[in-house]
């Protein structure tokens, strides 16, 4: 009775996982790539670049990168500046928005190198830029060859299925991610302090993310 218990409240935990995992690559794609609210869909926001930059592709790249690194820093900055006393609010509210920044830049990249943003395949190669090394083993672990890896991923035709595990895989990995990232901010525990290691740490992440979409995005002709 009581192995029947345990093994029905792991099921439960999986299940709730499971959960987690396809709500934020949701969350993701909604305010990331398709906008939500104030925030402009990320193809808007390219497009706006490349226009200031009269077309050109990798200038309009860089304005991208150098608008979300300081919006990723700002928001490390403010959501560090309580220290111990605004942790527990601050830090979810501030994970949740970098990753939606980091989500935007790369999808704002991809579709400046001439990718589809409304393919789905594409949808999930971008999110697959943001958890980094982890990438050859989702991909793996999802039947498909690590080799090629984001660029391979965008051009191909998948179905619904592989997609499914593709994307819950990256929501297994970032849900991961965002608990080593949260304990890498308890150094937020000081005021003003705590904003500035903030503000740091997020402005290399994005820059660090920022060079792996350059990089898996190569320009389409």
């Amino acid at each position: 009775m009581a192995d029947k218990d345990e093994h029905s409240g792991e099921v439960e935990r999986l299940s709730g996982m499971e959960k987690a995992a396809t709500g934020l690559v949701s969350r993701l794609i909604d305010a990331g790539i398709d906008g939500i609210g104030p925030l402009a869909p990320a193809a808007a926001v390219a497009d706006k670049a490349k226009a200031g930059r009269d077309g050109d592709v990798e200038a309009a790249i860089d304005d991208v990168v150098a608008l979300h690194t300081k919006l990723a820093a700002a928001g490390g900055f403010v959501t560090g500046l309580g220290g111990f006393i605004t942790l527990p609010i601050a830090l979810p509210a501030n994970v949740a928005g970098f990753y939606g920044i980091a989500t935007r830049m790369v999808a704002a990249t991809a579709h400046l190198r001439g990718y589809d943003l409304s393919r789905e395949e594409v949808r999930t190669a971008v999110l697959l830029v943001l958890v980094g090394a982890d990438a050859d083993t989702i991909l793996t672990k999802a039947g498909m060859s690590p080799m090629g890896r984001v660029a391979g991923l965008a051009v191909k035709r998948l179905p619904a299925p592989a997609l499914m595990v593709l994307n819950k895989g990256i929501g297994f990995r970032l849900l991961s991610q965002l608990g080593k990232k949260g304990l890498g901010r308890l150094g937020r525990g000081v005021p003003l302090a705590g904003g500035l290691i903030g503000a740091a740490l997020d402005w290399w992440l994005v820059r660090r993310i920022a060079r792996a979409a350059r990089e898996e995005f190569v320009l389409r002709r």
